[in-house]
C-alpha cells in the first residue's frame, strides 16, 4: 500500500505519529509525510520521506489561541466547540454553532487553506491507498476524498474533536430545518464539491480513528470506530547520558513541564524555585528538565537537584519513583508506559481531562492549574512515594497499555480497513 501522513508543523504532534509510520514502512508499505515546506527537515530527521506542500504558516498562532482561549472560563465569551468536553451539561446549540463558526475561521481555514491545493495535487498524482491525518490537518481528509483513498485520524491526545462533534450533531438534529447550520460541513463540503465529491461526515472524524491511549484515559464519541494501539515514545534525536546508566541509590523524582510552555506560552505555570526548594530536604534525587529561559529565573539549585535542558523521557522515566509534569499527552503516556506514579499539574486544552482520568485510575494525583504551591507538590510527591496504592494503580495502567496492539501489530488491521473504505480501484 501507499500511505500518506499529513501533519501541521507541530513537533510534539509529529513525533507521536512517527512510530506508526515506521511500523507501516517496515511492513513493506510506501510511506510519505506531507506538511509545510519548513517542516521537511523535522520529517527527514526521523528517517521518513517528506513531501513539502503549500506554503509556510506559523502554527504557534493557532496553538496559542487553542491553549489560551478554548478552556478558560474567563474567556467564555469566545466559545470553541471543544468546551463541551469539560462541561457537557452546559452545551447549547448556540454555543456550539458559534464555536464551530469561529473555529473554521480562526483555525481550520488559516491552517489548512495554504496546503489543500498542493496536497490534493500530490494525492492525485501519487494515489495513496490510505491517508492518515491528525486533527489539526483535516486537509488530509479533503485530499483523501479527492483521490478516493481510505483515511483515518490519528489521535495525539483526548478526542475532544469527536466528542464535540457528537454533541453538535445531536443538537443539530433537534433544531428546525432553517436553523440546522453547520459551518464545518459547509467549509469541508465546498472543497469536496470542488474536487468532484460531496461532504460526508467522515471528513470530520475519518473513516476510523487510530487512538494511542487506553480506554481508561480517553473520551470516545458514540458511533466512531476506534482502533487502539500502544503509545510508543519517540523524542527525536536523543542521547542517553552516562549518569542514567546507573540505578539511582535513592528515589528519583523527575520534573518536566513540557516544551509548549516556553516554545509558545510565557513560561511554566508553577514556581520552579518554590518546587525545588520544597523538595530540597527530602532524601530523593530530583531530575528537572528546565528550559534555559526558566533556569535563568532561579536563584539557587538545591544539592539534591540535577537540572538539564533535555533528557529523553523514555530513558529517564523507567528510573524514576515519581514524575511531576503538566499532563501533556506524550509526557503522561510515556510515564504511564513504565508504571510510574505521576503528579499532574494541567494547564489547558485536554490536559485537565488526562490529569483527572489518571487520578481516577489510581495512578497519580491531579492538582488543578493555579493551585499548586511548592508545599502542596511536596506533599503530593510524598504520598506517591509512601503509599503503595499509587504504585499498584500505575502498574495496572501499564498493564492496560501493554495489552494494546503495538504499531506493528496494528498494521494488518489497517490493511483490512483500507481495503474496506478505499473507493479508488
Amino acid at each position: 500500500m501507499r500511505i500518506l501522513f499529513t501533519v501541521n508543523p507541530g513537533k510534539s504532534i509529529f513525533l507521536s505519529m512517527v512510530p506508526l509510520a515506521w511500523a507501516l514502512r517496515t511492513a513493506g508499505h510506501e510511506v510519505r509525510f506531507a506538511s509545510r515546506p519548513a517542516f521537511s527537515d523535522e520529517i527527514t530527521q526521523a528517517g521518513l520521506t517528506a513531501t513539502p506542500v503549500g506554503r509556510d504558516f506559523d502554527l504557534s498562532r493557532v496553538l496559542e489561541w487553542a491553549g489560551k482561549d478554548m478552556f478558560e472560563e474567563a474567556r467564555a465569551d469566545l466559545p470553541a466547540p471543544w468546551d463541551v468536553v469539560n462541561a457537557p451539561a452546559d452545551a447549547t446549540w448556540d454555543h456550539l454553532l458559534e464555536g464551530y463558526a469561529r473555529t473554521v475561521e480562526e483555525v481550520e481555514k488559516p491552517e489548512n487553506f495554504p496546503i489543500v491545493a498542493g496536497l490534493v495535487e500530490f494525492a492525485r498524482h501519487w494515489e495513496p491507498d490510505l491517508v492518515i491525518w491528525e486533527p489539526f490537518s483535516c486537509a488530509g481528509a479533503i485530499a483523501a476524498k479527492a483521490c478516493g483513498a481510505a483515511h483515518a485520524r490519528i489521535m495525539w491526545g483526548i478526542d475532544v474533536f469527536g466528542v464535540a462533534r457528537e454533541h453538535f450533531l445531536r443538537l443539530k438534529a433537534q433544531q428546525p430545518a432553517d436553523r440546522q447550520a453547520d459551518p464545518l460541513a459547509d467549509w469541508l463540503g465546498a472543497y469536496a464539491r470542488k474536487y468532484g465529491g460531496e461532504f460526508t461526515e467522515d471528513m470530520v472524524t475519518g473513516h476510523f480513528t487510530v487512538d494511542q491511549f487506553p480506554r481508561s484515559l480517553q473520551l470516545e464519541a458514540v458511533g466512531l470506530d476506534y482502533e487502539r494501539m500502544q503509545y510508543i515514545p519517540y523524542n527525536g534525536s536523543a542521547t542517553v547520558p552516562k549518569w542514567l546508566w546507573q540505578t539511582p541509590d535513592r528515589p528519583r523524582v523527575a520534573l518536566t513541564m513540557g516544551l509548549t510552555a516556553t516554545d509558545i506560552f510565557d513560561g511554566y505555570t508553577i514556581n520552579t524555585q518554590d518546587v525545588l526548594d520544597s523538595l530540597a530536604d527530602l532524601d530523593i534525587e530530583v531530575v528537572a528538565t528546565i528550559a534555559d529561559s526558566e533556569k535563568e529565573k532561579l536563584h539557587r539549585i538545591p544539592d539534591n537537584a540535577r537540572l538539564l535542558p533535555f533528557v529523553p523521557l523514555h530513558a529517564l522515566a523507567p528510573t524514576c519513583s515519581a514524575v511531576i509534569h503538566h499532563a501533556g499527552p506524550g509526557t503522561l503516556a510515556t510515564v504511564a508506559r513504565y508504571g510510574v506514579p505521576q503528579v499532574s499539574i494541567p494547564y489547558s486544552f485536554d490536559e485537565p481531562i488526562f490529569a483527572r482520568k489518571l487520578a481516577e485510575r489510581g495512578a497519580g494525583l491531579d492538582m488543578a492549574h493555579g493551585e499548586p504551591t511548592g508545599r502542596a507538590i511536596r506533599e503530593a510527591v510524598l504520598r506517591l512515594l509512601n503509599d503503595p496504592a499509587f504504585r499498584a494503580g500505575a502498574a495496572a495502567l501499564r498493564d492496560e497499555i501493554d495489552d494494546l496492539p503495538t504499531p506493528n501489530q496494528l498494521v494488518g488491521r489497517l490493511e483490512e480497513l483500507t481495503a474496506r473504505h478505499r473507493t479508488r480501484v
